[in-house]
Order: structure tokens, then sequence, then C-alpha cells
């Protein structure tokens, strides 16, 4: 496998995809956006026959293979671009699928009539410190009966990060985000 390719946030590397330059990376199609406390990572997971909280649920792989993945450092804003980026579960923080080729019934059970959420602020103590509010379901950050490590927050709001920044302004306007329990540190509960 080819070594990752790096960029600087340059003012170069952000320029648009419409005006060329040589030795450009071909245009990728992003579908899954992961956030760790390092990194955001955009690319896709291949032959996904799941919807993406179950692939994280799964307790028999450890890594998720990210194809055609973008690594953006939440620190420098370094890209980094390579064919395949092994990412540990126990690592992602928030995930996110922009193009849902599993069929995901959380989103559908929350495009659906209106259920009863409350709003939260959930704050990220890690190497790079942030925050997602939105709305949940009532304790959703709660540890739930089967062990399941992530729940849904549905129009989830990023601070913390330059959003205005090309390769993190992915953060801005989610419908949705599926959160890691055991990676928060404080959260406001305001039901």
């Amino acid at each position: 496998s080819p070594a990752p390719r790096r960029r600087s946030a340059s003012p170069r590397a952000m320029t648009s995809p419409s005006e060329p330059r040589p030795n450009a990376p071909a245009p990728v199609f992003v579908e899954d956006v992961f956030l760790t406390d390092v990194f955001l990572i955009k690319g896709r997971l291949p032959n996904k026959q799941k919807r993406l909280t179950n692939l994280l649920e799964d307790h028999a792989r450890r890594f998720l293979p990210v194809h055609d993945a973008t690594l953006v450092s939440l620190r420098t804003r370094e890209v980094i671009r390579t064919a395949t980026v092994m990412v540990n579960v126990d690592e992602v923080v928030l995930a996110h699928e922009l193009v849902d080729v599993a069929g995901d019934e959380t989103l559908r059970r929350l495009a659906g009539p209106a259920a009863k959420s409350t709003r939260i602020r959930a704050f990220y103590n890690g190497q790079t410190q942030f925050e997602v509010a939105g709305q949940i379901e009532p304790g959703a950050y709660e540890s739930q009966p089967g062990g399941r490590k992530w729940f849904v927050m549905q129009k989830p709001v990023v601070r913390g990060f330059d959003l205005q920044h090309a390769d993190l302004a992915i953060l801005k306007g989610l419908d949705y985000a599926i959160l890691r329990r055991d990676r928060m540190a404080y959260v406001y509960d305001f039901g």
C-alpha cells in the first residue's frame, strides 16, 4: 500500500476543486465521518452491510477499515490522505453516516413523530477538548441494558474547533451524530 500523502492546511491546500493543481489527488466520495481526540477522519467503510451504529457496537471488530481516507489533525490542521487507514473503534468519539447505505432504523425513528427528547451539552476532555450539544432521548448517555456503548444525538452542534476550516466544515449542520457514552467527561442535561 502506498505511503500516506501529507499536506499542510496552506492556502494552496484549500483551493477549490475546480482549480487545476498538479499532482492533486482525485476527489473521493465521503460516506462516513469519524471524530477522535486527535483526528477528523473522512472516507468510506467498504462492503457495509449494516448500519454504522451496529458496526460500532460489533465487539468482534476492533478496527474499522476506512478507505479513501482523509485525516485532519484537530490541533495542527495537517491533512493526510491515504488509501486505507485502520481506525480503532475505542478511539472514536463521534461518528456520522453521510450516505446511509445500510438503512439506519434510528434515523427513520428520529424522522418520525416527535419522540420525547431532552437537550444536553456533552464535553470531551481528551487531547483536544470539544463539546457536542443537541437533542437525545432522555438519559441516553447513561449505561443501557444490553451494554450498548453508543447513542444518537439529533441536530448536534460541535464547538471547540475552527469549523470555518474547509476540512472541518463537514461537522457543521449534521442532522444526527452517533456518540460514544464512555468518552464523555461532563454532561449538562437540560431535561
